[in-house]
């Protein structure tokens, strides 16, 4: 499965859900879920979150589509590269679209911003 949406799409067949009941159940517009569909726009970072919990499917999984997803939300710093140099050129090697980019930094910035809370360094 090659995005988020085809992702998203394979959790409601397996749940045997209509796209109709998905979007009533996380208060999605089908509009927002059409545009997801078409490539105009991407989850946000909460509602991805929001979507993970609700099919208790990896978040790592549901973004990037690697590995398992039934393993919940990779919390060790070493399978994630913080170097942003590197996380730069690794993303211009992709065949990512620019928003699909902008969320993984967005992602990976939110996955630094909590752990430094959890060590209660900031507020």
């Amino acid at each position: 499965m090659q995005s988020i949406y085809q992702r998203i799409g394979h959790l409601i067949e397996s749940r045997g859900m209509t796209k109709k009941a998905f979007c009533e159940n996380l208060r999605i517009s089908t509009g927002n879920f059409g545009d997801w569909k078409r490539g105009k726009t991407t989850p946000s970072t909460n509602k991805l979150i929001e979507i993970a919990a609700y099919f208790e499917v990896s978040l790592d999984w549901l973004i990037v589509g690697k590995g398992d997803p039934v393993w919940g939300v990779m919390e060790a710093r070493e399978g994630y590269e913080t170097d942003n140099y590197k996380i730069e050129i690794q993303l211009q090697n992709t065949s990512l679209r620019e928003p699909e980019k902008q969320f993984i930094k967005e992602y990976l910035e939110f996955i630094e911003y909590r752990k430094l809370r959890e060590k209660g360094l900031i507020d």
